[in-house]
């Protein structure tokens, strides 16, 4: 059990073994780089429990968002905009396309990168991407239900091919 008197080797020991200690535990655990790292490793949301110093160290919060594409929602905002830092957060974890500045989820190089990583991310780009054949194919290359996802033009476009295709197998 940790308390006010426990050790940090007692913390780290119990941060490796309880994937939610941040959520419960005191500032001092909170604050400690090591004991932070550790536990965003294991559990990404982990992050939304850390010290505000933890939510804007680059390091932290990639180490987060690749174990679960929702801490980049427990970072700094300003890592939402900086298109270096959402480049290699989606390239970790396409979904975290969700929490990029709208800017960036409308930025065909990030959307790419995005779906080379998870097809399941176009449901975030901007409506226009959702429009473009080429991102639409990588997005249904990696996750093939991503389709549902385009603009009804593409689908009418894509469906209309499937019709034509069909016809031909049939002669």
């Amino acid at each position: 059990m940790i308390n006010e008197y426990s050790t940090k080797e007692e913390l780290l020991k119990e941060v490796k073994q309880d994937g939610y200690a941040l959520e419960f535990d005191s500032e001092k655990l909170q604050g400690d780089r090591e004991i932070v790292m550790e536990e965003v490793k294991q559990d990404g949301y982990a992050l939304e429990y850390a010290s505000e110093e933890f939510k804007v160290d680059r390091e932290v919060v990639l180490a987060a968002i690749k174990q679960s594409r929702k801490a980049l929602r427990y970072a700094s905002k300003k890592f939402r905009n900086i298109k270096e830092f959402v480049m290699e957060a989606v390239k970790q974890n396409g979904a975290s396309l969700e929490f990029a500045s709208e800017e960036l989820q409308g930025d065909r190089e990030i959307v790419m990168a995005a779906l080379k990583q998870s097809g399941w991310a176009l449901q975030f780009a901007r409506k226009k991407l959702k429009g473009d054949r080429e991102v639409v194919m990588e997005a249904i290359k990696n996750y093939e239900l991503a389709f549902k996802f385009a603009s009804m033009e593409i689908k009418e476009e894509m469906a209309e091919l499937w019709i034509q295709s069909m016809e031909k197998d049939k002669k």
